[in-house]
């Protein structure tokens, strides 16, 4: 994997990584979540900061940010139940409500007193709950900070692929296991800009990660989170608006998801707005342009420690 590091537009260092993900695997460790598996990762010294993946991902979507963010931060992941090298278990009743439970039981198991959180696409759901539980006096920590990449903060003007539709309808048990690669990959490529899209070792990861232990059987599952957003949008949309904390949206503009139509939605909704946009970039930002994304999100902190 290679990186590339600037600190100004003219000068340019480039640094070659071995991040494979064998070394995020074997960098990681597992605890148990109600009797089931869950793979986290942890690296860096200073303030806490949670990374939250997406769905139909894993924590993975942050290796190449993560050799970045463990240079100045305590960064703490894991793979959501049903997620990655998680447990998938078949009979379970997923939900965004569940997931924020186990962050939450996690985070106050490790001792962590406060922490910044960092989201994308599923993520910011979970932490939007976790803002929600925070305002309401039940969370056993405080957040210290929000950033957001692209989600469907606002389920208004999310625009589900295709696929996404299927796997929530009726039929999506059997579309679910019935899922093949190449189906994936033509859907999954088209949310990335036209740039920096992945290459066939980061396909051939995501797909393994996808389908490991039976994740091809509960997808169907999974995706339910899409009516929970509808359902639990007053409550979730509210956290962003009552929030006292700092926040950012980095966007990318070119998600055909939830890019420009939900940038736009997050300036019209939430008291002073901090949006920035990148140009070129789709649905995983992270993943395009890792070192946009980190010099923006560094920037985000350098603001809250010089207003703090």
């Amino acid at each position: 994997m290679e990186q590339v590091f600037t600190d100004d537009p003219g000068a340019a260092q480039t640094v070659r990584e071995s991040g494979t993900l064998e070394w995020w695997q074997q960098g990681g460790k597992w605890f148990s979540y109600d009797g089931h598996a869950i793979f986290s990762r942890m690296a860096g010294q200073g303030d806490a900061l949670v990374l939250l993946h997406g769905f139909p991902t894993s924590s993975w979507d942050w290796s190449r940010i993560w050799p970045m963010l463990s240079q100045q931060f305590n960064v703490l992941t894991l793979d959501m139940l049903g997620f990655g090298f998680s447990d998938k278990p078949v009979e379970y009743t997923y939900s965004i409500e569940d997931q924020a439970d186990l962050f939450q039981g996690w985070i106050d198991g490790l001792g962590l007193r406060s922490v910044h959180l960092f989201a994308h696409d599923y993520g910011c759901s979970v932490a939007q709950e976790l803002m929600a539980r925070e305002q309401e006096g039940v969370l056993p920590f405080g957040i210290d900070s929000v950033c957001f990449l692209n989600g469907a903060l606002f389920p208004e003007v999310h625009s589900p692929l295709l696929i996404q539709k299927l796997l929530k309808s009726p039929l999506g048990g059997l579309f679910s296991r019935g899922l093949t690669r190449r189906t994936f990959e033509r859907n999954f490529l088209r949310l990335f800009g036209s740039q920096n899209p992945p290459g066939r070792i980061d396909l051939d990861d995501f797909w393994y990660l996808i389908t490991y232990n039976n994740g091809r059987g509960i997808l169907h599952h999974l995706i339910q989170f899409m009516e929970e957003r509808r359902c639990h949008r007053n409550r979730w949309v509210g956290a962003l608006q009552k929030t006292s904390q700092p926040m950012r949206l980095i966007s990318g503009t070119a998600d055909p998801v939830s890019g420009a139509a939900m940038a736009r939605r997050y300036r019209e909704l939430v008291k002073n707005p901090d949006v920035v946009g990148l140009r070129n970039v789709g649905h995983y930002p992270h993943v395009e342009c890792p070192w946009e994304v980190f010099t923006n999100y560094r920037d985000f902190r350098k603001d809250i420690a010089r207003e703090g």
